[in-house]
């Protein structure tokens, strides 16, 4: 799948769910009101999808959610994706969750063909993390870090900058990633969702983060990539990465490879636009995937040049009134 600007579509995000078990504030509000479950396709379409994808030449496939872990049987959904590695089509299957439910299900995940996980980490203050998340417990998170290390998982931890809430976490957070083995990604908070409180209170631009830590740590420059995103340095000090993905103060747009795929089975082509192609009518169609491949294609050939993010400083609102939980993180 090639788009108008002749970038390959090889990355696929999939949100398995919008529901979540925790309720970051720069995620979602309070009192969310979650899709009603008819909406939601099933696991069985939500395969199907991805293997017309993969048909397609999408080669990475990463689950999201909200949380996708607190979605029931959804091992059954990685374990049938898994089929498709090793010859399959699919180069990789991966996972970004909040590591609550790590613990109970790391080696599953392992069985079923992941090798790598993203968790969410934006504090190693139990206090921090109880406001920030409104209901985790970050112990309950590192118990997960552990049985996902312990299944041989390679870990990544993401973590929003929030200015006047973590940043003055970031060189600990080095620290504690050189010694668990971990690679840290750091992320610019986006103008997606309308959250409770005023979104650019804690706007912090990654490269005042970078100047910072380069006070302390030598970062050298690393070619590193995962097909996502972030721009990677290397830690001299620990081994390890730091990735920077910063889509307000330099736009990663001319190297978008991806596209995502809600749980409702609308497919967003740019997750800082509001254009989408709807992908449940032609799959629920008939047995037969022609039109669902069609659907795909066209849709590939409208992908936009760019994202329409901005912070608007002016009135305190996003730039798109969607959750990133309905999106996929």
């Amino acid at each position: 799948m090639i788009d108008p600007f002749g970038r390959r579509i090889r990355y696929l995000r999939v949100s398995a769910t919008d529901r979540c078990d925790f309720r970051c504030v720069y995620c979602m509000g309070e009192d969310m009101s979650f899709l009603p479950k008819a909406d939601v396709l099933s696991l069985e379409e939500l395969e199907r999808l991805c293997r017309a994808f993969v048909r397609r030449g999408v080669r990475k496939l990463r689950i999201t959610g909200g949380e996708p872990l607190v979605r029931r049987n959804i091992i059954h959904l990685f374990r049938g994706l898994g089929s498709l590695l090793d010859g399959g089509g699919l180069d990789e299957l991966t996972l970004t969750t909040n590591g609550s439910r790590l613990a109970w299900l790391a080696a599953d995940l392992v069985a079923c063909g992941v090798r790598r996980v993203n968790v969410s980490v934006d504090t190693l203050d139990p206090v921090k993390f109880r406001a920030i998340t409104r209901r985790g417990r970050l112990e309950v998170v590192l118990e997960g870090l552990a049985a996902a290390k312990a299944a041989g998982l390679g870990i990544k931890i993401n973590t929003v900058a929030l200015k006047g809430v973590n940043d003055d976490e970031f060189d600990r957070l080095v620290a504690w990633c050189g010694e668990e083995g971990f690679d840290l990604c750091l992320i610019e908070t986006m103008p997606l969702g309308d959250v409770d409180g005023d979104r650019t209170a804690h706007y912090l631009p990654l490269s005042r983060v970078r100047e910072q830590l380069s006070r302390r740590w030598t970062l050298l420059p690393s070619n590193h990539a995962t097909g996502g995103p972030a721009r990677y340095v290397e830690v001299a000090e620990t081994g390890r990465r730091i990735g920077f993905i910063t889509p307000m103060t330099h736009n990663f747009c001319e190297s978008c490879n991806r596209v995502r795929l809600t749980c409702t089975g609308l497919l967003y082509l740019c997750l800082g636009r509001e254009d989408c192609a709807d992908l449940r009518t032609p799959l629920r169609a008939g047995e037969s995937d022609i039109p669902l491949l069609a659907a795909i294609d066209a849709a590939i050939a409208r992908k936009p040049k760019g994202h329409d993010f901005v912070i608007d400083r002016e009135h305190r609102r996003p730039a798109l009134g969607r959750t990133m939980s309905l999106t996929g993180g």
